[in-house]
């Protein structure tokens, strides 16, 4: 098959891989929780709600009644329950083959997390920022781990902002804080990448974009846009079955490398390819700014 035509049947045999997926409960993260789980991977979802999670479990093991699946809870608004739980799996120490980024918020009414920080980066960054340099050591036990950003198409008119990351000295803005956000997310992929090269790491980190999937983003919210959404999506965009397929594939496929970013072919839709990201999120100064601002922010030192 082409690599203009890769499908989740392309998934390999994952038996004794373990991935963990942030926000798997819903949307892409329970598609692709449960593409993940029928190619016998074990699954640990790390979900805010239990509830929910509880629920998406069930949903999945109608059709997959073997799948090895595990509820964590996990908050990304929270750089607390960032480490509570991170330290839990740190203290069972398997290995993580799969890191996937995959939780995020968009065009939310302006808000702050519990440790001040906008809501949009606090979550869709710095909160997988701070959950990936607790867990690396994890990944790095696992041979050939992967670290994998969800972001968005989103990120090619977003600026990063890093001497008003949560927006104090400008107007709030809800798409651009989330534009903001999903190029912090390429950013920092591509950061990372850079610091395992020079590791000499067998870790790699990637990244991808669903295109248009139906999923709860950009639903929650009181502007003109948010309403749209909550009517437009069940009708003008594809499942979360299809827009799966891009992280999916940067998280399996053999042949995905280093550095590399995933989308539909179309953008929007069709089967995914590899993509080259915008001309900001290649900025070099700005990743290693994003990057030395995280770890002041979340308090958290890599260790390659």
């Amino acid at each position: 098959m082409s690599k203009t035509e890769w499908t989740t049947a392309d998934i390999p045999d994952l038996e004794g891989r373990t991935v963990v997926i942030t926000g798997a409960n819903s949307g892409l993260g329970l598609e692709s929780t449960r593409n993940l789980a029928r190619a016998r991977a074990t699954v640990i979802m790390a979900c805010r709600n239990a509830e929910k999670a509880s629920q998406a479990v069930a949903d999945i093991r109608a059709s997959v009644p073997d799948a090895q699946i595990v509820v964590q809870q996990l908050d990304l608004a929270s750089l607390a329950s960032v480490r509570s739980f991170s330290e839990a799996l740190l203290t069972a120490g398997t290995p993580i083959d799969i890191l996937m980024n995959n939780a995020g918020l968009m065009a939310l009414d302006e808000s702050r997390t519990v440790d001040g920080f906008e809501t949009q980066i606090g979550v869709n960054h710095l909160g997988h920022f701070a959950l990936t340099g607790l867990l690396l050591p994890l990944v790095a036990a696992a041979p050939n781990g992967r670290v994998v950003a969800i972001s968005s198409d989103g990120h090619r008119p977003g600026k990063i902002h890093l001497d008003d990351l949560m927006c104090d000295q400008r107007r709030y803005s809800r798409w651009g804080a989330y534009f903001q956000s999903k190029l912090a997310n390429l950013l920092f992929t591509s950061e990372l990448d850079r610091r395992l090269r020079k590791a000499q790491s067998s870790t790699i980190a990637v990244a991808a974009h669903p295109g248009m999937a139906k999923t709860e983003l950009g639903k929650n919210g009181k502007s003109v846009t948010n309403v749209v959404m909550r009517r437009a999506t069940p009708v003008l965009i594809r499942t979360g079955v299809q827009g799966c397929e891009s992280q999916l594939r940067a998280a399996v496929d053999p042949g995905v490398r280093a550095g590399e970013y995933y989308g539909p072919r179309f953008h929007a839709f069709g089967h995914p390819v590899l993509e080259t990201p915008s001309r900001r999120a290649r900025d070099v100064a700005d990743a290693q700014g994003l990057w030395e601002l995280s770890e002041r922010l979340t308090n958290v030192t890599y260790q390659f």
